[in-house]
């Protein structure tokens, strides 16, 4: 059975270097950089509108691989922009996803708790990386890139393996690539946009294909009370497994934990 694993902001393939080691006997697994991200960014990838790195556009992109490389289906594994990514695909192509496995799932729920006054706050990066003045901070200086991704690494991240590796610092120092990663925040596939958007409209149906939910219980961005409501947002949910000494970088931080969430699809 094939395995995707779809990493996050401010990641790259590089956040399952943990977790592939104890797949590759069991399962074809694939761990591309989604789109602008790592390996996949291009001279010119900033210059492109917004809507070429937003949620349609990455789960397209995983479509297009699964094609190349012949996987009619695959679980997909998935955590912040992967899991907004994982989720998005399996509601708009079910059929293409044998299962989920989601690490501080992004739900309607979850979303709608983003703007709460106690907790809106901790989204402030999303807010700021809609300004010009993002980019021209960060991007293309290997010390503001490595300052700024430190400080997302240390704050999101609890056990220590959730640290900025020099591989990290320099694909996102390369000129333009920090400004394409946050292209996936200006698209309006962000947390708060999609919670801005949602305002007073039903929720969406539930995504109906099997899903288990690792929550990483010291993540500060998806505390313990944002999976209130996975339960309405996955109709086939098999579980939700609270990890109490994990940040946000669940495939990272326990992937031993995650390794056997996916070979129970497998």
């Amino acid at each position: 059975m094939p395995v995707v694993c779809l990493h996050g902001w401010p990641g790259a393939a590089s956040d399952y270097r943990a977790l592939l080691p104890l797949l590759e006997r069991d399962a074809e697994v694939v761990v591309p950089d989604l789109v602008g991200f790592g390996a996949s960014y291009r001279d010119g990838d900033a210059d492109r509108p917004a809507s070429d790195f937003g949620r349609d556009a990455q789960a397209t992109a995983v479509v297009e691989l699964m094609d190349h490389l012949g996987f009619g289906s695959a679980v997909l594994v998935g955590y912040d922009v992967g899991s907004t990514t994982a989720s998005h695909l399996a509601r708009t192509r079910p059929e293409r996803v044998r299962a989920l496995v989601l690490g501080n799932a992004i739900h309607p729920g979850s979303a709608a708790a983003a703007l709460d006054d106690e907790h809106r706050a901790e989204f402030w990066y999303q807010d700021f990386h809609q300004l010009a003045l993002a980019a021209r901070l960060v991007d293309g200086s290997a010390d503001a890139v490595r300052t700024y991704l430190e400080h997302f690494w240390s704050h999101w991240g609890h056990r220590g393996i959730a640290a900025v590796t020099e591989d990290l610092v320099e694909a996102y120092a390369r000129p333009g690539a920090f400004t394409t990663s946050i292209n996936w925040y200006r698209s309006g596939s962000a947390t708060v946009a999609i919670a801005l958007a949602a305002r007073g409209q039903d929720p969406p149906a539930p995504i109906t294909v099997p899903t288990t939910v690792l929550w990483g219980d010291r993540d500060p961005l998806f505390p313990p009370r944002l999976a209130e409501g996975l339960d309405r947002a996955f109709a086939d949910l098999r579980g939700v497994q609270h990890l109490e000494d994990v940040g946000h970088f669940v495939p990272l931080e326990a992937a031993n934990e995650v390794a056997a969430a996916v070979r129970a699809f497998l």
